[in-house]
């Protein structure tokens, strides 16, 4: 039987007709839940404010456990490694014309365990966890006269006396050894006891090296455009505070290298600066230090031999107007100096291998603003040296530490592992406060020695 072609045509017409509206009703079904979950995504996205300024996210993790034996008692802590503790920040740019850019950073830092503020009765250092600014500013930069800096940030000698080319940058800086476990109590070697005073407070009293400058400061700091491979800044802040630093970075023959060398003064008006704590004897907080420091990194490219050296020297100005140590004598400097030395290198398909070998000393005179109870009023301090009579001030002290370490990076991750190792040593040298004159007597106090063993990773976004 044949098909007329008027009958088939009708035929091929609605079959047609049928699927083009079959068709349509699909794609709008699909349509429809594809935008519903584009707006379901957008709702649940970080966004910036503008499309002309940039916004980017970054961060770090940074984990460790911390082993510690103060001579007594041995233990470990899971800590964040205040080396290079974990931090979230956004810092973004825009450009104004060819020469000029805006831009800003904020930054948080974020820490369980502090690793140098916990102790032996507090393994929690529950006052310092948490979350704390640690950047809040924004810049103007030229290419042709430079970029300043306004709002929370760093001072310009901030770490001047601990450059570093190599991978301990991340987890065992060489010259800020508070960092790696000295907030743990010292246990006096005569009795056992442990003291109400900490190892980092027999370094300029705050823990910091000598010479070194502060971050986390309301400023304005100005940094000039690089020549040569020198850069230098400026900055002046939280009443009153001012430095300057001069920076080097280049290669040369195979070697990777860096410097800085910095100085600042400290005048501080009715507050207090863990750079230089308030001696002043009229019973305030005022401050005048004078503050000088620098540090050099070189790495051989080729063999990945490094060596990092760094020293500083701070200078109380007000520390013989106290009258518990007017006319004694007392040590108005505080300096030191440290090394670390090794080599680094892709020895695997991973990512560097760092082994290095360091060493840290200091020395310091007097400070006023810590004390160990004496035994008049109560129990005495387990450091305090003398039979009867009142508290005792620092009349000097040092600390010396020698260390080494490993680490190995994943590059694929932005993954750094490492182990470390540090051996210290204190000297103690108290005065005996004698109804606030300068009659007091004076007495070394033999101290337990402190082993740190620290491992863990950090990760960065």
């Amino acid at each position: 039987m044949l098909l007329r072609p008027a009958p088939i045509a009708a035929i091929l017409a609605l079959l047609a007709t049928s699927s083009i509206a079959h068709g349509a009703d699909l794609g709008g079904d699909c349509c429809a839940d594809l935008e519903e979950r584009i707006a379901e995504l957008e709702a649940t996205t970080a966004r910036k404010g503008n499309r002309k300024v940039s916004l980017e996210i970054y961060g770090q993790i940074n984990e460790a456990v911390l082993f510690w034996d103060d001579g007594v008692e041995s233990n470990a802590h899971i800590v964040t490694n205040d080396n290079a503790r974990s931090r979230v920040g956004f810092r973004g740019k825009a450009k104004i014309n060819d020469d000029w850019e805006a831009g800003y950073r904020l930054e948080i830092g974020v820490r369980s365990v502090n690793s140098k503020r916990f102790t032996q009765n507090d393994p929690k250092a529950l006052a310092d966890s948490g979350l704390d600014m640690r950047d809040s500013h924004w810049y103007l930069k030229s290419k042709t006269f430079g970029a300043v800096y306004v709002g929370l940030g760093t001072s310009a000698t901030n770490m001047i006396t601990e450059l570093n080319l190599s991978q301990t940058a991340s987890f065992s800086k060489y010259s800020d050894t508070e960092d790696s476990g000295l907030g743990l109590l010292l246990r006096s070697a005569t009795n056992g006891r442990l003291s109400a005073l900490s190892w980092r407070r027999l370094i300029g009293d705050g823990g910091d090296q000598p010479g070194e400058g502060e971050r986390a400061l309301n400023l304005v700091r100005y940094e000039s455009p690089t020549l040569w491979g020198f850069t230098a800044s400026g900055s002046w802040g939280e009443d009153d505070i001012w430095d300057v630093a001069l920076r080097y970075a280049g290669e040369a023959g195979g070697f990777k290298y860096t410097a800085g060398i910095g100085y600042g003064v400290v005048l501080d008006d009715g507050q207090t600066q863990t750079v230089c704590p308030g001696t002043v004897a009229t019973g305030g907080s005022d401050t005048r230090c004078d503050n000088f420091g620098g540090s050099l990194s070189i790495m051989h490219e080729e063999t990945g031999l490094f060596a990092n050296i760094g020293a500083g020297r701070k200078v109380d100005d007000l520390i013989d107007e106290m009258p518990l140590f007017a006319g004694t004598g007392v040590d108005d400097e505080q300096t030191f100096w440290a090394a670390q030395a090794g080599i680094e290198k892709k020895f695997n398909s991973y990512g560097k291998t760092t082994v290095y070998g360091e060493y840290y000393s200091y020395e310091g005179g007097g400070n006023g603003r810590r004390t160990v109870d004496g035994p008049d009023g109560g129990a005495a301090d387990a450091l305090n040296p003398f039979a009867t009579g009142g508290d005792s001030a620092i009349f000097a002290s040092g600390v010396d530490m020698y260390g080494a370490g490993i680490a190995q990076g994943f590059d694929d991750a932005a993954l750094l592992v490492y182990l470390s190792y540090r051996h210290y040593e204190a000297d103690l040298t108290l005065r005996q406060i004698a109804g606030g004159s300068a009659t007091g007597a004076v007495a070394d106090v033999a101290l337990e020695d402190l082993d740190i063993v620290m491992t863990g990773a950090m990760i960065k976004f």
